[in-house]
C-alpha cells in the first residue's frame, strides 16, 4: 500500500518526551504523527476500507507503524466473534465459508475474512489470491476478504494471522472467519486463535480421519463433512464418534457433526445453528474468558519469545553468527556456553 499523505517517518519514535498518549504506548514528538495515526484508526473504524487495507498490509509487513497502530486498536478488538476453519486440501472450505458469508451477510451481519493461502516460491504472493469463489462479494462492503501466504511471514505466521483479526475486530466487523489450508503445525497454531474452531473433513480421504494431524482433532468443536453426498459419509461419521468416545472434553462439550453439501447450500443453517449452539454453551460459567485467558498464555508467550529474540539478533549484528558458528563446528567453543553468554548479555 502507498504511503498517506504526511506519512509516518521511522525515527519519528520517541522513548521519552513530554507530549504523552499512554492509549498508543510510545509516545510521539510529533503531534502531526499522532493526528495522522488517531485519523487513520478514526478512518478505519467507521469503515474505510483504503484504511483498513493499508492498516493490515503494516501489520503484515511489521512495518514501524504496525506497533503503535495495533496499541491504539487493540482497545476497540473483542468484540468480534472469530471462527476458525480448516481441515484438508480439497475438502471445500472456501465454497463453506463463502456459503456462511452469505447466511451472515443476509442475516445483517458484517464480516472480515481472512484466507491463508499456500505461497508460490516464485512470487513469494499467495497462489489462491483473491480466492475466484468469493469475486461478487468484493463489491460489498459488509465483507472484507484478505489473503495471506503462508511461509516467509515475519513474526510468524500464526502472530500475524492473530493482529490481521485483530485490525478486522477492531473495524467493527461482527465476525472474522479464518480459513487455513492444509492441517499442520501452523493451521494448529492460527485456528487456536478461533473462539470457535471448524474441522472440515471430506468422505473418501483414504483412511479418513486417521489422516488428520491428532491436533486438529482435539481442537475441533465443530466438526462438518461437506460434500455429504458422497459414498463414505457415514463412515467418516462413525470414525469422529469413535474418537470422540475416547475422550471427554473439559468443558463437557461434545462437538456436534453437522453433514454438509455446500457447493448445493445444504446444511448451512445447521451449521450457523451448530456454532450458536456453541456460543451458548461458552457464557455457561465464563467459558469463553477462560479460553480466551488459555489463548493470551500462549500468544504472550510467543510474542515475548519473538521480542526477545528479535533483541538478540540486532545485538549479535552483521557477521557475529557466522564467527559463533564457525567457532562452535572447529570444536573451539561448545554451544551450551556460548549460549549461555549470549542470553545473559541480552538481559541486561
Amino acid at each position: 500500500m502507498g504511503h498517506h499523505p504526511g506519512g509516518f517517518e521511522r525515527n519519528g519514535l520517541r522513548s521519552r518526551c513530554p507530549l504523552r498518549f499512554p492509549s498508543l504506548g510510545p509516545c510521539f514528538t510529533l503531534r502531526g504523527l499522532h493526528d495522522d495515526l488517531q485519523s487513520w484508526m478514526e478512518r478505519l473504524r467507521s469503515g474505510d476500507s483504503r484504511a483498513l487495507a493499508r492498516a493490515i498490509s503494516a501489520v503484515e509487513n511489521r512495518t514501524a507503524e504496525s506497533s503503535p497502530l495495533l496499541k491504539g486498536l487493540f482497545p476497540h478488538s473483542g468484540k468480534a466473534r472469530i471462527l476458525g476453519l480448516t481441515g484438508p486440501p480439497g475438502a471445500g472450505k472456501s465454497t463453506l465459508v463463502d456459503q456462511l458469508a452469505r447466511y451472515y451477510r443476509r442475516a445483517g451481519k458484517t464480516l472480515g475474512i481472512i484466507a491463508v493461502d499456500p505461497t508460490s516460491p516464485y512470487t513469494g504472493g499467495a497462489i489462491l489470491g483473491d480466492r475466484i469463489r468469493m469475486q461478487e462479494h468484493y463489491a460489498d462492503p459488509g465483507i472484507y476478504i484478505r489473503s495471506m501466504a503462508t511461509r516467509g511471514s515475519l513474526g510468524g505466521l500464526a502472530r500475524t494471522t492473530a493482529d490481521v483479526a485483530t485490525v478486522l475486530d477492531a473495524s467493527g466487523r461482527d465476525l472474522v472467519l479464518i480459513e487455513t489450508v492444509g492441517v499442520g503445525q501452523d493451521e494448529v497454531d492460527i485456528v487456536r486463535l478461533a473462539d470457535i474452531t471448524i474441522v472440515i473433513l471430506v468422505p473418501g480421504m483414504g483412511d479418513d480421519v486417521q489422516t488428520i494431524k491428532a491436533g486438529i482433532m482435539e481442537i475441533a468443536d465443530i466438526f462438518v463433512i461437506n460434500k455429504s453426498d458422497r459414498d463414505g459419509a457415514e463412515r467418516v461419521e462413525r470414525e469422529i464418534l469413535a474418537l470422540q468416545s475416547l475422550a471427554t472434553r473439559a468443558d463437557h462439550w461434545t462437538p456436534p457433526i453437522v453433514k454438509t453439501v455446500a457447493s448445493a447450500s445444504e446444511g448451512i443453517e445447521e451449521l450457523v445453528t451448530a456454532i450458536a449452539d456453541y456460543e451458548s454453551h461458552l457464557q455457561k460459567g465464563n467459558l469463553a474468558l477462560k479460553r480466551n485467558i488459555q489463548n493470551w498464555r500462549e500468544r504472550l508467550v510467543e510474542m515475548l519469545r519473538d521480542a526477545m529474540l528479535e533483541k538478540a539478533r540486532a545485538e549479535l549484528g552483521n557477521g557475529r553468527v557466522e564467527q559463533y558458528a564457525a567457532q562452535v563446528a572447529e570444536h573451539k567453543r561448545d554451544p551450551y556456553s556460548l549460549v549461555e553468554e549470549l542470553v545473559g548479555k541480552a538481559g541486561k
